[in-house]
């Protein structure tokens, strides 16, 4: 190992639709920021990036547009994604960050069904945003890793991912994908969901973001004994008036239900496709569950009753990504067989 990679470091980031979390090798988890950027149009300045422009969304003049630079967790919007990542890195790392003396090494988790294309796309906006190498991490890969699986072992371990804009579903063993599925439906898909419930019960138009809130407080895939409500502000879409309605639970139970109902095929899609003796593992073991949209009130129920197999919660099931690829990038040496080779030109 020279000087410079002994003075440099290895970053991880979970770079995801809805959050991008950052990984410090040898300190952990340092950053976790909205994935959204606030840009003035006509001079593409940034205004604000992370928290304080998911604030200002749905707030803003014609002047100033809000950009999600990542859809179904891929690069929608190369250049500000490269913002995205160079703003954060230069957070975590000082002064000097990406564009200084030392550029560190960046370990990225992607969803396992993006094409060959998107995953240079990944790469060039990281070598652009100034890092002297960028490598790439399947997300149900780091996510079991983050979990705590024993991936390395010889037994069926499997995790279901339900981020914002992906749900990977994998089978691992001996540090390699088995059996992987991965759709295109996830959180963003249940924002909308909700968002087109009120449209079409209430005749109420929210934000796509207060459609979120909704979901975080009420949202539910499984019928519970408790019924909680939420009081909603919107445009009424009939007298165009400020409008405020009330929503139960077990109305989000019913506006999510196709998406869940994609989530659970995509479960059972993988089952049918794993080897009869990691299947058997998964048995005993059970299905692990990680991602933002796995904290929906009943997932684990949901996806249980669904396939007849034990469902377990991950500890830190938003962390899980940020926390394994920040494992291989502290562990290169011994991990990078569990790191993409990606055609770079």
């Amino acid at each position: 190992m020279g000087l410079f990679d002994r003075f440099s470091k290895d970053i991880a980031i979970d770079l995801g639709t809805a959050n991008t979390l950052v990984y410090l090798a040898g300190k952990g988890i340092m950053l976790r920021e909205p994935s959204i950027i606030a840009l003035r149009k006509e001079t593409d300045e940034v205004i604000s990036i992370g928290v304080d422009a998911k604030k200002m969304a749905g707030r803003v003049p014609d002047a100033i547009q809000i950009v999600r630079p990542l859809k179904d967790g891929v690069i929608a919007n190369f250049e500000v994604t490269r913002k995205l990542i160079e703003y954060l890195v230069n957070k975590v790392g000082g002064r000097k960050g990406l564009r200084g003396f030392i550029r560190p090494r960046l370990i990225l988790g992607i969803p396992s069904g993006i094409t060959e294309v998107e995953m240079r796309a990944v790469i060039e906006a990281a070598i652009q945003a100034g890092a002297r190498e960028a490598r790439l991490v399947q997300e149900p890969m780091a996510a079991a890793i983050g979990a705590d699986l024993p991936v390395g072992e010889p037994t069926g371990n499997m995790i279901v991912d339900v981020g914002g804009g992906t749900c990977e579903v994998a089978v691992i063993s001996l540090n390699g994908i088995v059996a992987k599925t991965s759709i295109r439906v996830a959180g963003d898909e249940m924002n909308e969901a909700v968002l087109q419930y009120l449209k079409r019960q209430y005749n109420l138009l929210v934000g796509i973001y207060t459609a979120e809130e909704v979901k975080i407080e009420i949202g539910s895939s499984f019928p519970f004994d408790e019924i909680r409500t939420a009081e909603i502000k919107g445009r009424d879409l009939i007298t165009g008036l400020p409008r405020t309605v009330t929503m139960t639970s077990e109305e989000t139970r019913i506006a999510l239900n196709d998406v869940l109902i994609s989530i659970l095929d995509a479960v059972k899609a993988t089952l049918e496709v794993t080897p009869p003796d990691l299947a058997a593992d998964i048995i005993d073991r059970g299905i692990f569950l990680a991602g933002g949209g796995s904290l929906l009130k009943g997932m684990d129920k949901y996806i249980s009753e669904g396939t007849g197999i034990l469902v377990n919660n991950a500890e830190n099931p938003v962390l899980c990504v940020a926390l394994g690829a920040g494992k291989i990038a502290e562990n290169i040496e011994n991990l990078w067989p569990l790191l993409l080779k990606v055609k770079y030109f």
